[in-house]
C-alpha cells in the first residue's frame, strides 16, 4: 500500500482516501461532494499543464483543480 497525493495515481486507478490536508472549509466542502476519508474513488484523467482531475466518486464524475487534487492524500492497493 502506497501513500500519495491524488495527482501520482495513474488514470483509471481506483484509490482510498486518507486525508484532506486543507483547510476546514476544504474538508468541508469535499465532504460535501462526497469524498472523505475511507472514501473509494476512481482518477478518470488527468489534463496536462496543472489541469484540472476527473474523478468518479460513487455514481457521479468530479472535476478537481490540480491544487485541491493535490491536497487529497490517497492509498492505493
Amino acid at each position: 500500500m502506497r501513500k500519495l497525493s491524488l495527482i501520482q495515481v495513474k488514470e483509471n486507478q481506483k484509490a482510498k482516501v486518507l486525508e484532506i490536508s486543507g483547510g476546514r472549509i476544504l474538508q468541508h466542502r469535499m465532504m460535501s461532494m462526497g469524498i472523505y476519508p475511507g472514501r473509494e474513488i476512481m482518477k478518470m484523467s488527468h489534463f496536462a499543464l496543472r489541469g484540472p482531475v476527473a474523478v468518479r466518486v460513487g455514481r457521479g464524475i468530479l472535476a478537481l483543480g490540480y491544487g485541491v487534487a493535490a491536497k487529497i492524500i490517497v492509498e492505493i492497493e
